[in-house]
């Protein structure tokens, strides 16, 4: 007989089995810096950032998928301070996607048991958190809202071929417009959300929304990064010692050499008073 411990390690083992395997499906329906066309204002804001950045997808790419498409000539860390010279300094690297490591660490480490709880994830994009809410946690209703079409329709072609179909639903809408999904959520995730995508104006009035909104007492709010560096660049009425309380993570469970520390203390954790 094989001990419960040896089966729970299995089926851990496949859902990353499972989760690599959407990553391929969409590495292979988008461009290797894993944006549209349609997004304008992020591209936008990504050139105009004072140093070059690129955005690498984490969920799509780890850092040895990365350090492989180097080598290959595809895409590069550095980039030349002075054409035809050898002063290179590194590329700051975006994301828009939580890492497989960074998604178990949400599910098994941040969040409690979610049995017959309703997650929200704001900017669902290519929905790295709803697949790995589906395999690592016992939600009752993992719902992503999207206001890019061409995001919506990726994620519903892996919804339906992984058939999640029964626990997941994507909403393609602007997140102003869902207060009523906001209001039932139990928790919300919102990681790098409105910075790229929306004007400073635009940002202040969608953090009001998602304030006014998430107001359920208990449930819980994750974001990155923290709710103080998000609101610090803009001008809004809210009041953060009123509306949630941060709950201290220990970003210490994984003992592992490569794990990049950094990324997982930039995941912050609230409980709505």
């Amino acid at each position: 007989m094989r001990h419960t411990n040896d089966f729970d390690e299995l089926v851990v083992s496949n859902n990353d089995v499972v989760l690599k395997n959407i990553a391929e499906d969409l590495r292979n329906r988008l461009p290797i810096e894993a944006m549209f066309n349609s997004e304008h204002q992020a591209v936008q804001k990504i050139h105009q950032h004072p140093l070059p950045m690129i955005h690498v997808d984490a969920f799509l790419y780890d850092d040895d998928f990365v350090d492989s498409l180097c080598e290959e000539g595809k895409m590069s860390r550095s980039y030349c301070t002075e054409c035809g010279s050898y002063k290179t300094a590194s590329l700051e690297f975006i994301s828009h996607s939580f890492s497989l490591m960074e998604l178990k660490f949400l599910y098994q480490h941040v969040l409690p048991d979610l049995t017959g709880k309703v997650v929200v994830d704001v900017g669902s994009r290519l929905g790295a958190v709803l697949f790995a809410g589906y395999l690592y946690s016992s939600a009752a209703q993992l719902c992503g809202v999207e206001m890019n079409a061409d995001f919506c329709q990726l994620q519903e072609a892996m919804i339906t071929k992984y058939q999640f179909i029964d626990r997941i639903k994507v909403v393609h809408a602007d997140i102003c417009t869902q207060a009523s999904l906001l209001q039932k959520a139990d928790v919300v995730v919102m990681n790098n959300v409105f910075e790229y995508f929306l004007d400073r104006q635009e940002q202040a009035r969608a953090w009001e929304f998602i304030a006014c909104n998430v107001r359920k007492r208990g449930s819980l709010l994750v974001t990155v990064p923290s709710l103080k560096e998000s609101l610090s660049k803009l001008q809004t009425d809210i009041q953060l010692s009123q509306w949630v309380e941060e709950v201290q993570l220990n970003y210490d469970v994984y003992m592992e050499k490569d794990v990049d520390r950094e990324a997982l203390e930039q995941i912050h954790l609230y409980k709505i008073l």
